[in-house]
């Protein structure tokens, strides 16, 4: 019986690492997951496990390799941005990849940009928001001046999709999905590395940038397969519709991110659109698109979290409510906001934040839950409305995690009115882009 060949993708998320097989339709064979717990970093913050996700990585895919039902023809990975992975001449971190979160020297960071011009000039050429760690070129200026004896060991920083590539080929190479993700490396205007970053030596311990399609090939023990330089997950997630989409839409590409894409927005980033969160990425052919962010999927963790507790629900009771017009006539009609939000911040749309969320105040967890869904979708459809302004769309895509709530769905449509928004069928996007990628001509 001869054996199914198939693309392999792996897919790590901040929560789920993910391995897929795609067959020569590139429609999934196969699949399955892990998660791993963080590991504190020399200052006691959370990091990505990287060498125990490098471990089942490579376990996994030998584990593939042996498989008598399918033959792996094509590799490539997706990851998450604003990360980076400080590795020696042989390829070995030498620091932790430090997670998006951890708090970044207010002291340092006030020097940066004093030395770039100020924030916000400094901001509009890279078009990255003032984000701190999240903004991942200033994690090696945060190496370089407050922990030197790390940065001295750095031959090559690698964002976590091409680190993952390395991890199979042994080569170092650079993307411009990495680079143009709220990075503060990139100059926009100049389509090139910033001033900064030349001056402080950074470039040198960049990698080559090389096309998104270009085809690498594995070590000779992991089969010598063609293998792709990894992708960006948000800008992977965008490919599937790019192929097959004639017509000018949005996606909203939803986890612990909702980012909102319009490929067909080319107007400038103005200042107003930079403190929303509202940015620009670069594609894997190294073309602007505009993008907003929110952190809702870890707003909806947290919110969730508290009213479980409150009521002492088990985990996952949210997933057994179906949209009910009744439950939305009574949230929407309260006079004032009711849910005090925790990560997210209303104020940068405009919107009113609740002064506490006063579980005791609500009838039942159901009554609790739809009104954190009416509230958060209303700030959703204003991040959302942003890279709509001047390239108005008249479909949007959802896909990602909060693609399975209904309630979410349903709010967020009564918000777009005239927009039709269109669950996602394309479940595991950023998997199938990537896997889209290694399939295109590339080169060998």
């Amino acid at each position: 019986m001869s054996k199914i060949p198939v693309t392999a993708v792996f897919d790590i998320g901040k929560t789920n690492k993910k391995f897929f097989l795609f067959d020569q339709n590139l429609r999934e064979a196969f699949n399955s997951y892990t998660r791993l717990d963080p590991i504190p970093d020399e200052d006691g913050f959370p990091s990505e496990p990287v060498l125990p996700l490098r471990d089942w990585m490579l376990e996994t895919f030998h584990e593939a390799l042996s498989s008598t039902e399918f033959e792996i023809t094509r590799l490539n990975f997706s990851g998450h941005g604003a990360s980076f992975v400080h590795t020696d001449f042989d390829g070995e971190p030498v620091a932790p990849l430090y997670d998006y979160l951890k708090p970044f020297p207010e002291e340092l960071l006030e020097k940066f940009y004093t030395e770039n011009g100020g924030k916000f000039t400094f901001c509009m050429d890279t078009s990255s928001p003032p984000l701190a760690m999240l903004n991942s070129g200033l994690q090696l200026y945060f190496l370089k001046y407050a922990k030197p004896e790390v940065y001295k060991k750095i031959h090559r920083s690698l964002h976590l999709p091409q680190y993952l590539s390395l991890i199979f080929t042994g080569q170092f190479v650079s993307d411009y999905c990495s680079i143009g993700c709220h990075t503060a490396l990139w100059d926009f205007a100049k389509m090139d590395y910033h001033v900064w970053v030349k001056r402080e030596g950074i470039e040198q311990l960049q990698a080559a940038i090389l096309p998104g399609n270009t085809l690498l090939k594995t070590k000779s023990e992991l089969g010598g397969i063609p293998c792709g330089i990894g992708v960006h997950d948000s800008s992977a997630a965008l490919l599937p519709y790019l192929k097959r989409e004639t017509e000018p839409f949005a996606l909203l590409s939803t986890g612990t991110w909702a980012i909102s894409i319009n490929p067909f927005n080319k107007t400038p980033l103005t200042e107003s659109e930079l403190t929303q969160d509202c940015l620009q990425f670069l594609s894997s052919s190294g073309q602007p698109i505009k993008i907003s962010r929110l952190f809702i999927g870890e707003e909806h963790k947290y919110q969730v979290e508290e009213m479980y507790a409150f009521w002492n629900l088990p985990l996952g009771t949210y997933k057994k409510l179906q949209f009910e017009e009744c439950w939305y006539q009574k949230v929407s009609s309260q006079p004032t906001k009711r849910i005090r939000f925790h990560y997210i911040q209303p104020e940068n749309f405009g919107i009113e934040n609740g002064d506490s969320s006063d579980w005791g105040s609500f009838s039942e967890f159901k009554e609790a839950y739809y009104t954190f869904l009416h509230e958060l979708t209303s700030i959703q459809a204003a991040s959302i409305k942003l890279v709509l302004e001047g390239a108005p769309v008249n479909r949007i895509f959802v896909d990602g995690g909060f693609n399975a709530n209904p309630i979410f769905l349903e709010l967020l449509r009564k918000k777009l009115s005239g927009i039709k928004l269109i669950p996602s069928d394309f479940p595991n996007g950023s998997a199938l882009g990537a896997a889209m990628l290694v399939n295109m001509n590339a080169s060998a």
